[in-house]
């Protein structure tokens, strides 16, 4: 039996006719960047994560990016964020001229740890920029206590949380901003790139408009420099279509974790689901010791697995200059030689789930 890790494919035969028709209707109507379709696009989720404003942008990197920039962090300013997470998170902070601090992670849920955030923050913190990692919300509670407690924003890096929530509230409805991205893989994934800032400032939400329009706001009138970074009505049509499903889809990835969870407690650690949150398995991580044999033995079986992440971003040859050794922050490095991602997603089916569960199981020796 094949197992995919994702399955892309199946996902556009279910919903191919409603797409074919939103994106036949951009083509008709000549309208192809900041047009009618990314414009009710930005309305509805706007309204589903919970805040004034949503704003369409090219990619969830230049979502963070242009977040930072609108909020004035350069060069001399530092910015708290997780060496457990995807390249671009630290990368953006860099990318600003500010220096990216990085603050270990809760073993249990891969977030950033609020216990050891204090500590982190000197007089030239300037922004707090955490990752909902995988799907589930991060301790926003005590995360945001202590950074209002020294006048430090926000920001949410939610681009795999679309739908999560904490304490009933959406993921990027609790920062001063929240950003997400529609690449291909997410939970709400586009044909392409594409990402969304989410925000209830309205100065924010202003200065953002137009630096990703390359600083203007009126035609060939540029007030400061920007970029061009527009989520293009083609795209808006796709996550259109695809958000209608985002809730039973994401429903449908719990129940799938669930049922993995269940299966394999005991065999090896599976992903921790702390109180009052709403995880939507972006990625369902399992831990072992055995990682990489692991790995081996569930792709000889034809059963597609992913590593999230192998490296940590204090160990990445770019931020060497950081001055980091390995065993500065012992978490997530013990996070990146034993997490393994196993399949999930709304298509994946019990027979293709029971036999992953059934090959981990073979691989750890257990025949139960």
């Amino acid at each position: 039996m094949q197992v995919p890790f994702l399955d892309l494919q199946g996902e556009y035969q279910l919903l191919g006719d409603d797409i074919r028709t939103a994106v036949l209707e951009v083509l008709a109507s000549g309208s192809y960047i900041l047009g009618p379709k990314g414009r009710q696009l930005e309305q509805d989720l706007a309204a589903y994560v919970g805040t004034k404003h949503a704003l369409g942008v090219a990619n969830g990197t230049d979502a963070l990016l242009l977040t930072l920039e609108a909020l004035g962090i350069g060069l001399g300013d530092e910015v708290i964020t997780t060496p457990f997470t995807f390249f671009a998170t630290a990368e953006v902070i860099a990318s600003t001229g500010a220096t990216p601090v990085f603050v270990d992670i809760d073993p249990a849920t891969y977030n950033l740890d609020p216990n050891l955030l204090e500590a982190a923050i000197t007089a030239r913190t300037k922004a707090v920029l955490l990752v909902h990692l995988f799907g589930q919300v991060a301790d926003m509670e005590k995360i945001q206590s202590i950074a209002a407690a020294c006048n430090v924003p926000v920001i949410e890096d939610a681009c795999q949380a679309m739908g999560a929530s904490y304490q009933g509230k959406k993921a990027g409805s609790f920062g001063i901003a929240g950003c997400f991205s529609f690449f291909p893989t997410k939970n709400l994934g586009g044909f392409g790139d594409g990402g969304l800032i989410t925000t209830d400032d309205d100065d924010l939400a202003h200065k953002i408009i137009g630096l990703r329009n390359h600083g203007s706001y009126e035609k060939y009138v540029h007030v400061q420099l920007g970029l061009n970074s527009r989520l293009d009505e083609l795209q808006a049509a796709v996550l259109s279509v695809k958000f209608k499903v985002l809730d039973a889809w994401n429903e449908k990835r719990r129940a799938l974790a669930q049922r993995y969870t269940r299966h394999l407690q005991g065999i090896v650690q599976t992903p921790a689901v702390a109180p009052d949150r709403e995880h939507i398995y972006h990625q369902y991580s399992i831990e072992s010791p055995q990682r990489d044999t692991l790995a081996a033995h569930l792709q000889a079986k034809g059963i597609a697995t992913g590593i999230y992440y192998p490296i940590p971003l204090h160990l990445q040859q770019v931020f060497s200059p950081l001055g980091h050794c390995a065993g500065d922050f012992p978490v997530s490095e013990a996070a990146a030689r034993r997490i393994l991602a196993l399949p999930i997603h709304p298509l994946l089916t019990e027979v293709q789930q029971d036999y992953v569960i059934e090959a981990i199981r073979e691989s750890a020796g257990d025949r139960s």
